[in-house]
């Protein structure tokens, strides 16, 4: 296969996958020397990176276009503290601390709320001693736990303001910068302030923590909220939660914003006149807008038959500063998921009257053709990596008459956000044959799970259970098999029972199926001839629609498929690329168009096993069982909308519009997980995101 002279084409796989990021961080260094003098460092890193003054200059921090394009001024925090200097933390680093500036960050700093409850766990992260007196060179640092260790991040102070005032996080105090400094780091390692519009406090807490999360809704906690409110704030847990029902951030009467990210940070028994009243604490990241209902601190007369010690027990203060009590009876009206960070053994806070979890952690890959088996429904589920969990000691509870086991299973994939690789990822529980036994093929053909977690779109997705004291098998997946993904499995147990992964060669030693090869290797190009028509087509290393249709072009007319290619349109491409895309660019990068190859790989096959006559068409009537074993199951009203929208005139599907229909049902589908956060099966947005789903796809 021949590959094109012109343009600079791309020689190595890691070429492949940088040139949009390059290309932002040439602009940041060029930019930021600019602003603030010196020289930046070449692409060798060689001139040191520090400005006219002599401090530090993270060239580094990918600036983004949305500040470039606004009047915004980068300034230190000694030019913006003119009266008295800058401090890095001014009586203790609190929740009141943090304040929610010009960007939609708000789940990031309802974490931190949350964080700064906890000291032990806020120094991990901030690390003590750092400040603007001796040996401050204009810089700091702070750690965040990645997929298994801990990362230190380093960036200057040079943070963006507008008329004087910071334009992002501050806090109260003008003189007090720990907690933009550490908005400021996060950003940076999640790719930019842009990177943290939108996002769950689940995933800030587990990055600050290293904890294990978990979404909930309220209504899951049927009997006595309180006690287990109480019981997980004994045991370290951090607290977020929300109401998704309104448009993003407006209020309901009684000043609840919708879908706005609180801390919840205590839950206590007040003494009033009446007699006892348990209520719950919340705190809002912007330091105002407080709750005006029942127990407001503002207005509400509650208050009233509260003595002025217990009062001060509470630390209550009538003033709007963010943080404000509500009656358990109002959170449940007001209040519908609780996103939950659970604190290991070896994680927890000293302090903790709660005995914390004990956490076990495996790294795993799901390598295509020989480890990523995607969901029981298909024929290659028994390919999935296997890890063996033995529950042998019994929880301490003695309101358990089954005297079970109950443990988490928490399964995170790895770099979604840098990437923009993201599965729809499960796991189901078999009970095991013998200790230290994998399941075989025939085994899996017979068992049915004794339980199992349905994929879902998130980034960690986690399995609560109790289960008799014996010995079990674990089996993660994704959505569809032959996809790759790197992810971490933490399986937490209320006391020091054993997980540990199954290897591979095991598995492999018991399968006594003869694997059929995958149908898609008869239509598709194998690795390396994909890899060079990437290269070929797609200039620079960037696949527009235009590339896309000409790749997808000649890699058909190689195959069992040939001839197919005269019904794929330019608008099928263009609707792939931007499906896929992560970054709103219209583009894709090596490590994008993998994850659409990935997912044509996955779709042919199934194309090509109901194809029954062999006509490189679908008849109607195979369309719905070609999409069930693809993992996708569609009602017969929806089937209808397939015949109307996605047939030929002869009520066939060619196979590019069945690759078509897969990425559009793929797409929306994830999309739906990502914005249903509490899987209730209905979600809620604003008029601006409908625009931007419904137009950009």
């Amino acid at each position: 296969m021949s590959v094109s002279s012109e343009g600079s084409i791309p020689t190595t796989e890691d070429e492949l996958e940088s040139p949009i990021d390059e290309l932002l961080g040439s602009q940041s260094r060029r930019w930021l020397s600019d602003i603030f003098g010196g020289q930046p460092p070449d692409t060798n890193g060689n001139v040191k990176p520090v400005g006219q003054d002599g401090l530090f200059i993270d060239y580094t921090f990918p600036v983004g276009q949305e500040l470039l394009a606004k009047s915004v001024e980068w300034k230190r925090p000694m030019e913006l503290c003119k009266s008295s200097p800058p401090q890095f933390i001014v009586d203790g680093a609190t929740r009141m601390d943090v304040c929610q500036g010009n960007l939609g960050d708000c789940w990031f700093l309802s974490a931190l709320a949350s964080l700064s409850m906890h000291r032990s766990l806020l120094k991990r992260v901030v690390p003590p001693g750092q400040g603007f007196q001796n040996g401050y060179d204009g810089s700091f640092y702070f750690r965040f736990w990645q997929y298994g260790k801990w990362e230190e991040v380093r960036v200057d102070d040079l943070l963006p303001t507008q008329n004087g005032q910071l334009y992002y996080l501050r806090s109260p105090n003008r003189n007090e910068f720990w907690s933009c400094l550490l908005e400021k780091a996060y950003a940076k390692l999640k790719g930019g302030y842009q990177a943290l519009e939108m996002g769950f406090p689940h995933e800030a807490m587990a990055d600050m923590t290293g904890g294990v999360t978990e979404v909930l809704s309220v209504a899951s906690f049927s009997e006595n909220l309180p006690r287990a409110l109480q019981h997980l704030l004994r045991k370290g847990a951090l607290i977020n939660c929300a109401n998704c029902q309104g448009p993003l951030e407006q209020k309901n009467e009684q000043g609840i914003l919708f879908r706005h990210a609180y801390s919840l940070t205590a839950v206590e028994r007040v003494e009033t006149s009446a007699g006892p009243v348990t209520l719950v604490r919340l705190h809002n990241p912007w330091g105002g807008t407080e709750w005006k209902g029942r127990w407001s601190d503002l207005s509400g007369p509650e208050w009233n038959t509260v003595s002025e010690d217990e009062q001060r027990r509470l630390g209550r203060v009538s003033k709007e500063d963010g943080e404000f009590w509500m009656s358990v009876s109002d959170f449940r009206r007001n209040l519908e998921i609780i996103e939950l960070c659970h604190m290991s053994d070896s994680l927890s806070q000293s302090g903790t009257t709660g005995r914390p979890w004990h956490c076990q952690m495996h790294q795993g890959h799901w390598v295509p053709n020989l480890s990523a088996g995607g969901p029981l429904s298909l024929g290659y589920y028994y390919q999935n990596p296997q890890f063996f969990l033995t529950l042998l000691e019994e929880d301490d509870d003695p309101s358990d008459p089954e005297k079970t086991c109950s443990f988490l299973v928490a399964l995170m994939q790895k770099h979604i956000r840098s990437s923009g690789l993201r599965l729809s990822i499960g796991m189901n529980v078999y009970q095991a044959r013998g200790p230290g036994t994998p399941l075989s093929p025939q085994d899996l053909m017979g068992l049915a799970p004794v339980l199992g977690l349905a994929h879902v779109m998130r980034r960690e997705t986690v399995l609560r259970g109790a289960l008799a004291p014996g010995h079990y098998v674990i089996i993660p997946y994704a959505s569809l098999p032959n996809q790759e993904g790197r992810f971490i499995l933490r399986v937490l147990t209320e006391k020091g029972n054993d997980a540990s992964p199954a290897p591979m060669h095991e598995i492999a030693n018991i399968s006594t199926f003869e694997e059929s090869p995958f149908p898609h290797l008869k239509a598709l190009p194998s690795p390396n001839s994909t890899r060079q028509l990437f290269r070929k087509h797609c200039s620079k290393g960037v696949c527009k629609p235009l590339n896309l249709h000409r790749l997808l072009t000649e890699a058909i007319q190689g195959g069992v498929l040939a001839g197919s290619e005269r019904y794929l349109a330019l608008e099928h491409c263009k609707s792939m690329v931007v499906l896929v895309d992560s970054k709103g660019l219209a583009v894709l990068d090596w490590p994008g168009f993998k994850t659409l190859w990935y997912k044509i790989q996955s779709w042919t096959d199934a194309f090509l096993i109901h194809d029954k006559n062999g006509s490189k068409k679908l008849e109607y009537v195979e369309v719905s069982s070609a999409m069930k074993s693809a993992g996708i199951n569609m009602d017969s009203s929806v089937m209808q909308f397939v015949g109307l929208r996605y047939t030929e005139p002869d009520m066939t599907v060619s196979y590019p519009g069945f690759l078509y229909l897969m990425m559009k049902l793929d797409s929306m589908i994830q999309k739906f997980q990502a914005f249903d956060v509490a899987g209730r099966g209905m979600i809620s947005m604003s008029f601006k995101q409908w625009l931007h789903l419904t137009m950009f796809n």
